[in-house]
């Protein structure tokens, strides 16, 4: 006797050990589909409203403004789903949950109208300045999310194993890059706080869909087998950001700060990511080094009279936050879980108050109390000026596109460092101790030598990014380095998805980069940003790009299915 297990497309492979897959909807959602993203296409170039002072002028017709040529991003992305369950891309929905992307993406562009709708009340005086063209891209959402409900495809085969050709997987990372570095530069340009709102929004909306649909799955597949290939055109469009910006200080000066936090972000990761320990004091490290850099910047504050290299400096900085970290962790790691949280909380607030101290009254004067050390000189590397304005392909290069360059190639020294480490047999070390302390103990593991490595390593790559720091905000003060910096560093990395390198980083744009513009929120923009951050925790608690094993503790729904598996091939043994 045999036990037979359903297949994808309906019929019966006896003495199967998979499990049975979801078999494939009717497809009766098909003709729905093509309408409903036909609507929203089409009406991305009619006129949404009356007033042309609202979001970027909405009533011509043919010239879409840019809320709706969201709106049109997302018309063309069902159409591409549709074609994916019936038409020319069917190939492609062999491997796609079109159903299920259909519905969600539809959702999303609802909560993309609603808002819409909304701020056009808001801003031209009442819902009927709204012309049909908002309407129709309305009710072409509508449609989308009824033709997900009725069903589009379902995948008949795992998405992991399609593969496309080599260079149009290439083609595919490199445009998503490109599109990436077009968001985050239209993101920095937008004025209007409806504007900037409505494009997290149709973001949102745009990945919602493709996460339905299973095509994050199959871009993480690509991505592995070209890594080096997407680690190279991220990088290219880094560097290409600041001719995006036409000299804009106000938005560079943003990125400037977002590289600064992701740098530390990183360093923080192999402290809590890697090690699995829980440190709250860690913006102590980055002040440490950023102390380092102005004492011995020549500023005519400063309280030393030596101004070496700059190089020498970076190197001075780096070491003297890893000596701290070696002090500190040296009989502080003997604990673990809740009390190593409160020591090194204790630590960062320890640091601040003595920065206050050293003053010359009540300490020596080293770091100028409150006052701190202003009038820090710019940085000069072999003639060149950062603090001097230069032109590339007729675009100026700013004061703070030069540091923004100079830190790209110090967090691209510290992904190297990172990613060496993670791969190594003290990386392997570090995962073991994080997973389980005393197994990894009785393995032979040197828990307390790995424990303080990655306590003092990560404080060498914070002082790294502090001493250029330090140049970049012209001035040091003990009030730059309270604790809630040090939590939204935590809440980076682990947000980002911890022990990870792309979601650390994607963690520290997104915690730096939304407070700066949510301003127009005034004293509620915080209050949105935790609300975001408990939905986030809620929906997906291992991260935005989680490592597999961390994905796996995280979804009950996992261990559902291997235990349906396990009892799969029990039952298929007795018979």
């Amino acid at each position: 006797m045999s036990t037979t297990v359903d297949r994808a497309d309906g019929a019966n492979s006896p003495d199967s050990s998979a499990p049975a897959p979801a078999p494939r909807a009717t497809g009766k959602g098909v003709p729905l589909a093509y309408a409903g993203s036909g609507l929203m296409t089409a009406s991305a170039l009619m006129s949404w409203c009356y007033d042309p002072d609202v979001l970027g002028d909405l009533t011509l017709y043919g010239n879409p403004a840019p809320v709706q040529l969201t709106m049109l991003v997302l018309g063309l992305l069902g159409l591409v789903l549709a074609m994916s369950a019936k038409g020319p891309l069917r190939r492609l929905g062999a491997g796609l949950d079109t159903s299920r992307g259909a519905f969600r993406l539809g959702l999303g562009a609802v909560a993309y109208m609603a808002l819409t709708l909304a701020a056009i009340t808001a801003q031209a005086g009442g819902l009927v300045n709204a012309d049909p063209g908002a309407w129709v891209a309305l009710v072409g959402s509508l449609v989308l999310v009824v033709a997900g409900r009725l069903g589009v495809s379902r995948p008949s085969r795992n998405i992991g194993a399609m593969r496309a050709k080599g260079w149009v997987e290439i083609l595919v990372l490199v445009a998503l890059v490109a599109i990436a570095l077009l968001l985050v530069a239209d993101g920095l340009t937008l004025r209007d706080p409806w504007a900037f709102v409505l494009l997290l929004l149709g973001v949102g909306a745009a990945a919602a869909g493709l996460a339905g649909a299973n095509a994050f799955t199959w871009l993480g597949v690509t991505a592995s087998y070209h890594s080096r290939v997407l680690t190279l055109a991220a990088f290219v469009a880094a560097f290409a950001f600041p001719l995006t910006q036409n000299g804009s200080d106000a938005n560079m000066s943003i990125a400037t700060q977002v590289i600064i936090f992701s740098a530390t972000a990183l360093g923080l990761n192999i402290v809590v990511g890697l090690a699995g320990l829980l440190d709250l004091g860690y913006i102590a490290f980055l002040g440490a080094g950023a102390y380092v850099g102005a004492i011995l910047s020549g500023s005519a504050f400063a309280t030393i009279d030596w101004q070496p290299p700059f190089l020498v400096t970076v190197i001075i900085g780096a070491l003297f936050s890893a000596l701290l970290g070696l002090i500190i962790g040296s009989p502080t790691l003997r604990v673990s879980g809740d009390y190593l949280a409160i020591v090194t909380l204790a630590f960062g607030e320890i640091f601040r108050l003595a920065m206050f101290n050293l003053d010359g009254n009540n300490g020596p004067k080293i770091t100028n109390g409150p006052n701190g050390i202003p009038a820090i000189p710019e940085l000069n590397f072999f003639g060149f000026d950062f603090g001097v304005t230069h032109h590339l392909f007729g675009i100026p290069i700013t004061r703070f596109s030069n540091y923004y360059l100079l830190l790209l190639c110090v967090i691209a020294l510290i992904i190297v460092i990172f990613s060496n480490l993670n791969n190594s047999r003290i990386g392997r070390g570090w995962v073991a101790i994080r997973e389980d302390e005393k197994a990894a103990d009785a393995m032979g593991v040197n828990v307390f030598g790995l424990k303080l490595l990655a306590f003092a390593g990560g404080a060498f790559l914070a002082g790294l990014a502090g001493t250029i720091k330090a140049h970049h905000d012209v001035s040091v003060t003990p009030d730059q380095y309270q604790f809630l910096e040090s939590a939204f560093l935590l809440a980076a990395v682990v947000l980002g998805g911890m022990g990870t390198v792309g979601g650390v980083l994607l963690g520290a744009v997104v915690l730096k980069l939304l407070p700066e513009k949510l301003r127009f929120f005034s004293e509620y923009r915080l209050l949105i940003f935790g609300l975001l951050l408990v939905l986030m925790m809620r929906f997906r608690p291992e991260g935005l790009v989680a490592s597999k094993r961390r994905k796996l503790e995280f979804h009950e729904d996992d261990e559902h299915l291997a235990d349906k598996v396990q009892t799969i091939h029990l039952e298929e043994k007795t018979s």
